[in-house]
């Protein structure tokens, strides 16, 4: 879906569209993926709501600066600054891997209210982060000069283990295509060498003050944030309902499409 806004925020361009009728509602991507992943659910919950897709800086169809900061602490700020600029009033949000620490941040520190929030499969409790992230990290300035054809193929099979099904063509064409220009093969490992626990550490401690009603959802073959998370985040957040989705893995928004879609439809319906 081509993000057809741009705000101009410290410097970054940060793509974003609207669309839809009804309440607010906020859809956050996390990592490697951009607002890619929520396009058939936005389409489909837009017919009760107003569906705001976004690409954090750093991915997809937002700018990629090698000189700009991507990680979670630059990220809650923007979409808290986000809710300011497009003038909502305690928006729903749902959120999938980086995208509940962004959106957990923005709210728990920089005071941004929500209606309800939804966390899928989402990056919020350590310990995170796989040996190829802490590789990565350490090497991030070798990986960005791989050759391109040996970039794609690790970039391919990356993204396809985080899926339990097999990911169809069309889909892992999408969720590939950003990285695979210079730019974004450096912005890819950019993104995973500032990733950091230190940026889940700093409010895992708040999450029991959360009053905002929240649904957990999690692919119970999750092999990225295994289901374990999920249970000891339910328990963490008072009164968090916990759903967990069969025959899916991380990527839950292609493993089980129409499972995930009737979660959130009960969910928001509800609310």
């Amino acid at each position: 879906m081509r993000l057809d806004q741009e705000l101009s925020w410290r410097g970054r361009r940060v793509r974003w569209t609207r669309f839809g009728s009804g309440p607010p509602l906020v859809m956050c991507h996390g990592t490697p993926w951009s607002s890619v992943v929520w396009d058939r659910y936005a389409v489909a919950l837009s017919a009760g709501f107003t569906v705001h897709l976004w690409d954090m800086p750093g991915y997809g169809q937002s700018s990629m600066d090698p000189d700009h900061a991507v990680d979670l602490g630059v990220q809650g700020e923007l979409l808290a600054d986000l809710v300011e600029h497009w003038r909502l009033d305690r928006p729903h949000v749902v959120a999938h891997d980086f995208g509940g620490a962004v959106s957990l941040r923005a709210h728990l520190l920089h005071g941004t209210e929500y209606s309800s929030l939804a966390l899928v499969d989402v990056v919020a409790l350590r310990p995170w982060g796989s040996p190829f992230f802490r590789l990565v990290a350490e090497h991030a300035d070798v990986f960005e000069q791989l050759p391109a054809a040996i970039h794609r193929g690790a970039l391919e099979a990356y993204i396809a283990g985080a899926a339990y099904r097999r990911l169809a063509t069309d889909d892992l064409d999408d969720l590939t295509a950003p990285w695979l220009t210079d730019q974004g093969r450096a912005a890819f490992y950019r993104q995973i060498a500032q990733a950091d626990e230190c940026f889940t550490a700093e409010v895992e401690d708040r999450y029991r003050e959360l009053t905002v009603p929240t649904k957990i959802i999690w692919g119970r073959q999750d092999s990225w944030i295994p289901v374990d998370r999920a249970d000891r985040l339910a328990r963490m957040i008072p009164a968090a309902e916990l759903e967990m989705i069969d025959d899916a893995g991380h990527l839950i928004t292609y493993d089980a499409p129409v499972a995930l879609m009737a979660a959130l439809e009960r969910w928001l319906s509800g609310r």
